[in-house]
């Protein structure tokens, strides 16, 4: 064959149409809806944030308004609902949840999953068994409990607890633990070394996906915590985020373009962490997920 016959025959092929399965496009069509769906409530929110009090009543509805404005967020800050207070109030409840969850669950993980120590099998399945209760089974005790030590109406309720553990976050790091060479270990205790610096120096670094995915899940679970301010919390210094929304509804009606813009600056935060996160919060659910 020619070299002109083969340029032709080359030529003929890379022209060919490509046909694409009627099944393929109805699904990448439904998916794009699906996600369009998704997506809107968020566009209509931040789209409603930048309106004034009348535009937000139009109909029909405007997503871009016209004009813009910022006034609805400048009202958040010194106004006469305290928003940067809530902000700063769940930013620390958040910071100190962060540091117990992480902190308790390591230690509780890393024992479960490597330490030999008398009746280890038995408290583990008495752990998976305080999973099987809801918090309303315990919110009652627990409040006299607080009440009796006097943190009623602080923010101490809403992370002291972080500090002694959680069940589903100790299970998922054990899980993650266990499938840790154990010739690493081995060879670190051969080298000197103890179970801290054991536990400090090479499961904590190896642990990044498990460890990203727990922070997560404890960001964005006390980011969202309504039930625990809400029971405990009573002076309005002292609120978070999730009940000072409540806030901006008043009994003549909600201020919605305030509202939204409050809702707004309360969703950021969370599309922040999973967009910087995601990597390694699919990894840490794949991986967990797998392991034995």
């Amino acid at each position: 064959m020619s070299w002109e016959s083969k340029m032709a025959t080359l030529t003929a092929v890379n022209h060919r149409p490509v046909r694409i399965p009627v099944s393929e496009i109805v699904r990448y069509v439904a998916l794009a809806g699906l996600g369009i769906l998704f997506v809107l409530p968020f566009i209509w929110m931040v789209s409603t944030s930048l309106k004034e009090t009348g535009q937000a009543y139009r109909f029909p509805p405007e997503f871009i308004p016209q004009p813009l404005t910022i006034k609805n967020y400048e009202s958040l800050w010194g106004g006469p609902i305290p928003f940067d207070r809530f902000y700063l109030n769940t930013v620390i409840v958040v910071i100190m949840a962060e540091i117990g969850t992480l902190t308790s669950c390591t230690f509780v993980a890393y024992s479960f999953a490597r330490l030999k120590w008398w009746g280890r099998e038995v408290w583990f399945v008495v752990l998976l068994a305080t999973m099987m209760l809801p918090f309303q089974v315990v919110m009652i005790p627990v409040y006299i409990i607080f009440r009796t030590l006097g943190w009623l109406d602080t923010l101490l309720p809403l992370f002291i607890p972080t500090f002694f553990g959680n069940p589903f976050y100790i299970f998922l790091m054990r899980q993650f633990f266990m499938g840790i060479p154990r010739d690493l270990e081995d060879a670190a205790r051969v080298d000197g070394a103890g179970s801290f610096r054991i536990l400090w120096q090479i499961f904590v670094p190896l642990s990044k996906p498990v460890l990203l995915t727990v922070a997560m899940f404890t960001f964005v679970g006390h980011w969202n915590d309504f039930l625990g301010p809400l029971l405990y919390l009573s002076s309005v210094d002292n609120m978070t985020i999730s009940v000072g929304l409540a806030m901006f509804q008043g009994r003549g009606g909600a201020n919605w373009p305030a509202l939204m813009a409050a809702a707004t600056l309360a969703t950021v935060p969370i599309l922040v962490m999973f967009t910087l996160f995601q990597r390694y919060f699919v990894k840490g659910i794949v991986l967990t997920g797998m392991k034995g």
